[in-house]
């Protein structure tokens, strides 16, 4: 289905790819990932803030689709289905890593954190803010963390968001709102620490920092969303 779609200049939707992978095509489930992958990458990062982690989750979570994809009723988009097994699979990884608090949480301040050609590293002017933001975010409880990572860091609408949590939409605004007051303080706290030590008439002292949509810009992704919410 997928080759003769493409001969006539038509491209299959996810549905139909996932159709097609299902009846045996060989090539659909790696179309499908192609179109999704930068954005999934993205959450996954940003939910995690470890590459390596990710990476690992990302793998989990499209082999999982990839075995299951039979299961898929079609009751939600094929990007929702697949960013809800990313989303679990990231939160699993977080409660393991919990479990074994040894473990040091990485900072995802590093440069090897950042995914090549996903997401581009800040402007020199922003690079303080989105540092204070990473590391806030990384603060937050995981429910929380996914939540802001897919409303505010991935531009999601809050119904979709829900849809890939598997939660009520009410649910993610109260997640999206106790996650953004905890960001605000504890970067309120990073830039009091910053302005204690900043030189004195140092105007970037008392800037604000964003918390909101645009603090961390996400990685460009084919056709990113900013619905309107």
């Amino acid at each position: 289905m997928t080759s003769g779609d493409a001969s006539q200049g038509v491209a299959p939707s996810d549905a139909e790819l996932l159709r097609a992978h299902v009846e045996g095509d060989k090539e659909a489930f790696g179309e499908l990932v192609r179109r999704h992958r930068d954005r999934l990458w993205a959450v996954a990062l940003r939910t995690i803030g470890d590459r390596e982690e990710a990476a690992d989750a990302v793998q989990d979570a499209l082999l999982s689709a990839h075995r299951n994809a039979a299961r898929f009723r079609g009751d939600s988009a094929v990007t929702t289905w697949l960013h809800r097994i990313v989303v679990n699979a990231c939160l699993d990884r977080i409660r393991k890593r919990q479990a074994h608090p040894t473990v040091p949480l990485p900072d995802g301040s590093r440069s090897e954190d950042r995914p090549s050609g996903v997401e581009p590293a800040a402007p020199q002017a922003d690079h303080e803010t989105a540092l204070l933001v990473r590391q806030a975010l990384a603060d937050l409880p995981a429910d929380q963390r996914a939540a802001i990572v897919l409303v505010d860091v991935q531009g999601y609408p809050v119904a979709e968001a829900a849809e890939m949590l598997d939660v009520a939409v009410g649910t993610i605004k109260s997640r999206c709102a106790r996650g953004r007051a905890r960001m605000a303080l504890a970067l309120g706290e990073l830039r009091g620490r910053d302005t204690n030590h900043a030189p004195a008439g140092n105007p970037g002292a008392t800037e604000t920092v964003p918390s909101g949509p645009g603090a961390v810009k996400p990685p460009p992704g084919g056709n990113e969303r900013r619905d309107q919410r």
